[in-house]
Formats: C-alpha cells, structure tokens, sequence
C-alpha cells in the first residue's frame, strides 16, 4: 500500500512539473503591436518597357521614405512559433534623382503592404528575439501622376499591385509581468512593381520599378 502511495505521489509530481512550467509560460495566444513605423523604399527604374516621350538617358528614380503608425496583430501557436500581420498605409513619391533630376514622376501613391510572417522565437531570459519569414502583396489604393508629368500631357498614373517576399528580425523586452513589452522589429521587403504614364488612352510610358523597402518599427506591445 505504501508502495503503491509513493508511486502515486511521484506520479502526480511528475505531471506537476510540466503543468507548473505551462503555467509560467502562459501569457495568452495574442500579442497586440502598436509601433512607429519607418518605410524606407528604393524605387529604382529596372527597365523601361515604353517610352513615346523620350525619357533623356539615364533617367533613374527614387521613392521617398515616410514614418507611420502601425498595429501589428500576432498568434502564439506555440511558445516559440507565432504568426504575424499588420495593419498600416504609407504614402510615397517617386522622384527623379538622374536624367530628370528633381522632377516629380509620381505623386502620393497610397499604398497597403498586406504581410503575414511566420515567427520563431528565442527566450534570453530579458530580451525575447526572433527572427521571421513570409509573403506580402502591396496594394496601391490611389496613385496620382506627378506634377513634372502633367506638361506631358498625362492624364494618370498607375503603379501595378504585386505579391513579394519578406524577411522579419526584432525583439520584445517585457517591461513587467502583466504582458506588456517594448518592441524592436525590422522587415526587408522584395517586391518590386510597374509603373504606367498615360496620356488620354495612350500609354506613354511604363517602366519596372525595385520598390525592396526596409521597413524598421518600434513600439509597445501587449500579450493577453
């Protein structure tokens, strides 16, 4: 009897462990993400597939860098795996920076970098890292021609929606015991995407564009 007691014991000790360490783990599936976001894109010309206007030789672009609120939603499958999207709209100019230098191409293209990222992470102790992968698709919701084109006679301007690839690092630090954290989190895209000047119904000129923004955060975070 006191044999079958001991082993009884043990037993539940041994189930404990795990239970007890779960619990300690435990501080709920969803991370809620509210950073400031810096999106930093290339925009350069990778080729020129129509020009009637003649575009002077060695005409390259550049878009602007913008900084954004962002909120970042993300899903604990597991203690070390997470999925992740956000939430936010940059805005950017492409300017000519050789050939048309200064010229205005393009202005307030609105764009949606919808992501969603596959997280793995590490546990330091403090700072909890992780590093992450997964695909986007940039949606322009409005593009307007820009203000160097309009003496061409273009009458629109549009930039084409196109799925890519994502790279993810960053960290949490929990700043106490309740969920909250401070975040650092930093994505390289590759996604790139043509642009289209017409004149009335006439296409007048439409180049390919590397877009590869480095896209760089900081903020506050909330696990519940």
């Amino acid at each position: 009897m006191k044999k079958l007691l001991a082993g009884t014991v043990a037993g539940l000790a041994m189930l404990a462990i795990p239970a007890q360490a779960q619990a300690q783990d435990a501080k709920g599936a969803i991370q809620v993400k509210l950073l400031g976001t810096a999106v930093l894109p290339d925009g350069k010309i990778t080729e020129v597939k129509t020009d009637i206007v003649g575009l002077p030789a060695g005409t390259q672009t550049e878009a602007n860098d913008n900084v954004v609120p962002t909120l970042a939603i993300e899903y604990f499958v597991s203690p070390t795996f997470s999925l992740e999207t956000i939430c936010c709209m940059t805005q950017h100019d492409v300017d000519a920076v050789s050939g048309l230098t200064g010229a205005e191409l393009v202005s307030d293209a609105k764009l949606i970098p919808a992501t969603v990222t596959a997280k793995y992470h590490f546990d330091l102790g403090g700072a909890k890292p992780y590093v992450g992968a997964g695909a986007t698709y940039f949606l322009w919701v409005d593009v307007d021609p820009g203000e160097a084109t309009l003496p061409l006679g273009v009458t629109k301007t549009d930039l084409s929606d196109e799925f890519g690839f994502v790279l993810q690092a960053g960290f949490d630090v929990p700043v106490n015991d309740t969920g909250l954290a401070f975040s650092v989190d930093a994505k390289r895209y590759f996604v790139g995407t043509t642009a289209s000047w017409y004149a009335g119904d006439t296409l007048a000129i439409q180049t390919d564009h590397d877009l590869d923004p480095w896209v760089l955060s900081a903020g506050v975070a909330y696990r519940f």
